[in-house]
């Protein structure tokens, strides 16, 4: 970790945060901690090992990633838990990979994956059977900048007092149900796209849905796409180098 001093005998990064993994005492309280997710897990069970690690309930974190998503997530001890909706409303950066050519109900790997057939998507105004590099790029300006975002079905997003996601288990759920907000997108750039994988980098707005970007390009492409992988590397200024791994603390 080439960020790191020393501060009062403890390890923090260059934005003030205590590092997790170089923590002397596990007594240590009113902590801001710097988590690298693992899959499998949900957030809320990342918040139940911390609390088993420091032997306090007074735990909380600011910002969900779904148990497939990996990544950054920020957590707080003791009274540092009244200073999460700081970063709450910063803006996020993630590496996600999607996949063309089929669908998924919930927009990531975790739901029912339909393939699209080929004969069914050729995108108007070429003569691709699958989408190139420029239909891609083309497709993305749209998203650049900013678009009004629908939260995806499968949310904790409420309708009523139900969240979203219930409903969809359900089977209630409709699309008039899913809430509209305006996501500012300030970088989505290609990293690699090799059929049926595209992955890219996107930094964007707090609240910003990447399983319904994913969802959103395919839509737009004319060939469907779903969320297959999911890291957060930054919340603002706060880097995923500088995190530990849950396993380390």
């Amino acid at each position: 970790m080439a960020r790191t001093l020393r501060k009062n005998g403890h390890f923090v990064n260059r934005t003030g945060l205590v590092l997790a993994g170089r923590m002397r005492h596990h007594s240590l309280m009113d902590r801001i901690l710097l988590i690298d997710k693992p899959a499998g897990m949900t957030s809320h069970d990342v918040v139940d090992r911390v609390r088993k690690v420091f032997s306090t309930r007074k735990v909380g974190h600011a910002g969900t990633l779904d148990p497939f998503a990996t990544g950054l997530l920020i957590v707080g001890v003791g009274d540092a838990t009244k200073r999460m909706q700081t970063y709450v409303g910063l803006d996020k950066t993630y590496e996600a990979t999607a996949r063309l050519g089929a669908t998924s109900d919930t927009y990531d790997p975790e739901g029912t994956i339909t393939d699209v057939p080929r004969t069914s998507y050729q995108v108007p105004g070429t003569k691709y059977e699958v989408p190139t590099h420029s239909d891609v790029e083309r497709v993305l300006d749209k998203f650049r900048g900013g678009y009004d975002q629908k939260a995806p079905l499968h949310s904790a997003k409420k309708i009523g007092g139900k969240k979203l996601y219930e409903l969809a288990r359900k089977g209630t759920a409709t699309e008039e149900m899913r809430p509209i907000k305006h996501v500012e997108i300030t970088e989505l750039t290609v990293t690699d796209y090799t059929w049926p994988n595209l992955s890219f980098r996107v930094r964007c707005s707090s609240g910003t849905y990447i399983r319904s970007l994913a969802d959103d390009i395919g839509r737009e492409l004319g060939c469907g796409a779903y969320l297959t992988a999911l890291r957060r590397t930054a919340i603002g200024e706060h880097h995923l180098e500088d995190a530990t791994r849950l396993e380390d603390l």
